[in-house]
């Protein structure tokens, strides 16, 4: 279906709003974040940005939605085999790390608040669900070729671990001067990411 040129101008807008919102968001934090500063980044009316949400957690909410959607892209449009998939979420993740963090702690922190958002999260968890069936199949092709005795949920559990820790590494001022290279240490991550199935 074709948008009209109001639609595609509103989505354009929209798409703008995320993207210095999301910059904004990695800068100062969603504490440091507010709603005139952002409509002030962007030049517009703050009452242009009701246009598109209702509140800072509804822009919290759909931004997370857009990176699930984004990771959902990203994984379908990957080779289907394992190591590809596998190999582009790391790469999802730990290209841009702050983004990982930033949603995460962000998605948590929301869903401990509640309130009127339960459809953007039923929204978030269903794109999760369709993104985690694919790499539930293949992981599960994987173990097996590889005669893992590791259970999916288990081999997914410990590699989220080493991915989410992995972007916590890589977004620590501390640890970055002790760093090597940052692709050296991402295949790292995906060799190991590979061995944990034939771990005993």
């Amino acid at each position: 279906m074709q948008l009209t040129h109001r639609q595609n101008k509103f989505k354009q807008r929209e798409d703008l709003i995320f993207t210095v919102a999301e910059q904004l968001l990695i800068e100062h934090g969603d504490v440091g974040m507010t709603l005139e500063e952002l409509a002030q980044e962007l030049n517009i009316a703050k009452g242009t940005l009701y246009k598109h949400f209702h509140s800072k957690d509804e822009l919290f909410l759909q931004l997370i939605l857009r990176n699930e959607y984004l990771i959902y892209e990203s994984m379908k449009n990957s080779p289907s085999h394992f190591d590809a998939q596998l190999n582009c979420l790391i790469h999802y993740h730990l290209d841009d790390a702050e983004r990982t963090i930033l949603y995460h702690n962000l998605e948590e922190k929301l869903s401990t608040i509640g309130g009127g958002n339960k459809q953007l999260f039923r929204k978030i968890y269903h794109i999760r669900k369709q993104r985690l069936k694919k790499i539930i199949y293949t992981t599960d092709v994987y173990l097996r070729q590889q005669h893992s005795k590791i259970t999916v949920r288990d081999y997914l559990a410990i590699a989220w671990s080493l991915i989410f820790g992995g972007a916590l590494l890589l977004n620590s001022s501390f640890y970055q001067r002790y760093l090597g290279s940052r692709e050296t240490l991402k295949m790292s991550y995906f060799k190991q990411a590979l061995e944990i199935a034939n771990k005993k």
